[in-house]
């Protein structure tokens, strides 16, 4: 059975004991994909804005990284099926943009990540850690026993990594440990460190602060001379979230005298608001470690929708609850909004590219604007997750599940008469790209796909913006061209993704499709995707954007393209480039 469970016992965890433990995950999880993001960047405040001054590299080496530990009412609820849950309204992460690791967390003694998870997480290129806790004194001194029994162990923990393909472990000692033991433990985290670095694809061991050098169960809120070998044996440590502005500045000082990175530092803020503030005003502490050049650890961001029940929300359902469902939704968005602006923001980088915005749920299952199944169809399977957005959509769009062109919801466009944000990309083109979305569109309302273009040569310093709408010319001039789609033809197959249709048309529900074929003098980069939808001020018009698709084809396939309204832009030779941004 392909159901993700915990480990309760060291002679279950020793022998091998596990569910679905004869089942072929590879077959089921995909690997992480080392090439769909690039090295992060910095947007500052305004993370939905079309401005390329507001995107600076940072170096990856000393970058502070951050953490999500996924810790919501004991876990292995919904998502602990592969394919078989209904609750559509369960919790559900997007925002992978922005994050290094994801942990899976609960108190059971080893917790290994649903396989949703890890296809979620894989897809976005972030590794996963399960989590080992040991809460129990019994289970320390079965495995801390002897250098026999704790080399068992680590090699139990390897082996977990390996079956159901995650990348390594946070560690948790939630109990005293007697002082004779002390050096088992050490061994048992320098060795599952070494081990899982060497031996697991981007393998990493974080160590939680809990006991000290003396088996003593006292967190410590910063690195000292009480933490500092398991910091030195791990790949970095995790801080207990009751820190304060003195523990911060020591921290960073013995950080210092080990002579080790600021990012390997990791300290935790709990959305809950134990010990600091929490909720909407956790952007205080992520500020703060910021300001340090230290990682953060987000604890519990399923606090968006654990407490909506204060709100009167019926969370439990079985079979979910609309309400919950889009409430959630924006709650959520907003709540990541907020934070954004301290974190960094990884680059789509892999063509093609498409997704259909599918958080990994819905009401009912579309495919070309129709109904699969209908009135059966309701899901929760973050594996069905597609690529997701790159920064929050709080305020321009909403995730909208009464109707989608494919996957299970489709976007509800919010903001008006401005262009947005909605990925941020690092396409290399080298002469010819293809573009295709589906949309639905009001007769008041007009969207537009607005893309940002650069001079390879001239990284963020030579901008070309690309209004791809319908218009009845085409206007190509310095900083903007408006274009218009494909007439109706076929495409060829290298063209189109199999989730869209040949040719552009009308489908199911009203849902359009559109393809652009844009040809350039030279090769360029794509930096930005973004929307810009127009209505009159009093209209009720609404737009959805259903599907994205960002390709690039020969020379020889856009000359064998008919259509009039095909574009060419010889942006290197009228020198159209903009250096003021849009």
């Amino acid at each position: 059975q392909l159901e993700a469970a915990p480990i309760l016992t060291n002679t279950d965890l020793w022998e091998f004991n596990v569910r679905s433990k004869d089942v072929q995950w590879s077959d089921f999880v995909m690997v992480l994909d080392e090439t769909v993001r690039g090295d992060a960047v910095e947007l500052g405040t305004q993370v939905d804005v079309f401005d390329s001054m507001q995107r600076n590299i940072v170096p990856e080496g000393n970058r502070r990284k951050l953490l999500v530990c996924h810790d919501m009412m004991g876990n292995y609820l919904a998502d602990r099926h592969f394919n078989k849950s209904k609750k559509y309204d369960s919790y559900r992460f997007t925002h992978w943009a922005g994050v290094d690791y994801f942990c899976y967390f609960s108190h059971n003694y080893v917790t290994i990540p649903p396989s949703t998870w890890l296809n979620a997480a894989h897809r976005h290129g972030v590794p996963v850690l399960g989590t080992f806790i040991v809460e129990n004194t019994t289970l320390m001194e079965e495995f801390l026993a002897s250098r026999h029994t704790v080399h068992t162990t680590v090699l139990a923990l390897l082996r977990l990594c390996h079956h159901f393909g995650f990348e390594g472990w946070l560690l948790n000692i939630e109990v005293a440990v007697p002082f004779n033991k002390m050096p088992h433990l050490s061994y048992f985290v320098s060795s599952l460190t070494s081990l899982v670095g060497a031996q697991v694809n981007h393998g990493r061991v974080i160590w939680y602060d809990s006991v000290t050098k003396n088996g003593t169960l006292k967190w410590q809120n910063e690195l000292n001379n009480l933490n500092a070998e398991f910091f030195r044996a791990s790949h970095g440590t995790l801080f207990n979230y009751a820190w304060e502005e003195d523990h911060l500045v020591r921290s960073v000082e013995k950080a210092a005298l080990e002579g080790s990175p600021l990012p390997r530092l990791f300290m935790g803020v709990d959305v809950f608001g134990r010990s600091r503030k929490g909720g909407m005003l956790s952007l205080e502490s992520l500020q703060m470690v910021a300001a340090k050049g230290c990682s953060a650890a987000v604890f519990a961001p399923g606090w968006t929708l654990e407490t909506m029940t204060k709100y009167g929300y019926k969370i439990h359902k079985s079979l979910g609850d609309p309400t919950v469902n889009t409430a959630f939704s924006v709650r959520n968005e907003a709540f990541w909004g907020r934070m954004w602006q301290t974190m960094f923001t990884h680059p789509y980088t892999s063509l093609p590219f498409f997704t259909d915005f599918c958080v990994g749920a819905g009401r009912n299952t579309y495919a070309l604007g129709g109904v699969v199944n209908p009135g059966g169809g309701a899901f929760y399977n973050l594996a069905r997750q597609s690529l997701q957005p790159s920064v929050p959509l709080d305020r321009n769009a909403v995730h909208h599940f009464e109707d989608a062109f494919c996957g299970g919801n489709s976007l509800a466009v919010q903001s008006f008469g401005r262009p947005w944000r909605l990925f941020i990309s690092d396409f290399m083109i080298r002469n010819t790209l293809v573009l295709g979305y589906a949309y639905k569109e009001g007769p008041e309302s007009t969207l537009d796909v607005v893309l940002r273009v650069s001079s390879t040569l001239h990284r963020g310093i030579n901008d070309l913006y690309l209004f791809c709408g319908d218009r009845d010319d085409v206007l190509m001039t310095v900083r903007r061209c408006y274009l218009r789609p494909l007439e109706e033809e076929a495409l060829p197959t290298t063209m189109q993704h199999p989730l869209l249709p040949r040719e552009p048309s009308r489908l199911n529900g009203d849902w359009n499709v559109r393809y652009y074929a844009i040809r350039f003098d030279g090769s360029v980069t794509l930096r930005d995707i973004g929307v810009e939808c127009r209505r009159p001020y009093d209209s009720t018009d609404e737009v959805y954007l259903g599907a994205l698709y960002v390709s690039t084809i020969a020379d020889f396939e856009f000359e064998n393209l008919s259509s009039a309204t095909k574009a060419q832009i010889p942006v290197y030779t009228k020198r159209w480039w903009s250096h003021q941004g849009l």
